[in-house]
């Protein structure tokens, strides 16, 4: 299947999961999501700027009307390591008190981000907060968080593409990749 082989313009990129099977786990998810809501209002916070393509297509699987919200952070700088640092930089355009909060991520490793965000929400008196994840990657967790909808259980490699990048680069891969080797400079 076409899907299955990188694109020529990312080199040292193997495919993890291709076009249909993140279509397919998305739709899951989605379906998943809005029978948990079912009836209830639903703001979708993205966290930027990884989380943005797996967003994109899990709020159209999800067959409610919702609110979407943005929110920036940065804990990676220009690594593949987490600095163990977390900030904003973007906020949400409106208030999320007294919202219920789908928080979606596209990676969920040491727990570092997740676990600031919930604290962040809580402290925003947010009425219920939930978090899914395309990716988790349990074996490098430091705080122990929880994902609520989860694509995903990968292994420890650093992934590219479908919005997870390495220094700004593959985001618009149309698939998950393992970084095999180094970007040519």
């Amino acid at each position: 299947m076409a899907e299955d082989f990188p694109v020529s313009w990312a080199p040292g990129v193997r495919v993890l999961f291709g076009q249909a099977t993140l279509a397919a786990r998305v739709a899951e998810l989605g379906s998943r999501i809005g029978a948990d809501y079912a009836g209830q209002p639903l703001t979708v916070l993205c966290v930027l700027k990884g989380a943005s393509l797996f967003t994109a297509d899990l709020v159209r699987a999800i067959a409610l009307p919702l609110q979407l919200e943005f929110l920036g952070v940065a804990s990676y700088g220009s690594g593949t390591t987490s600095s163990g640092e977390v900030r904003i930089t973007s906020d949400t355009g409106t208030p999320l008190h007294d919202r219920d909060v789908l928080v979606v991520e596209d990676i969920v490793d040491t727990g570092l981000t997740l676990r600031f965000l919930l604290q962040a929400l809580a402290a925003r008196g947010c009425r219920s907060v939930r978090t899914c994840a395309l990716l988790d990657k349990p074996s490098r967790r430091v705080e122990p968080v929880t994902v609520d909808y989860t694509g995903f259980v990968v292994e420890d490699r650093f992934l590219v593409g479908y919005g997870l990048d390495l220094d700004e680069q593959w985001r618009n891969l149309p698939f998950v990749g393992v970084l095999e080797s180094a970007p040519p400079s």
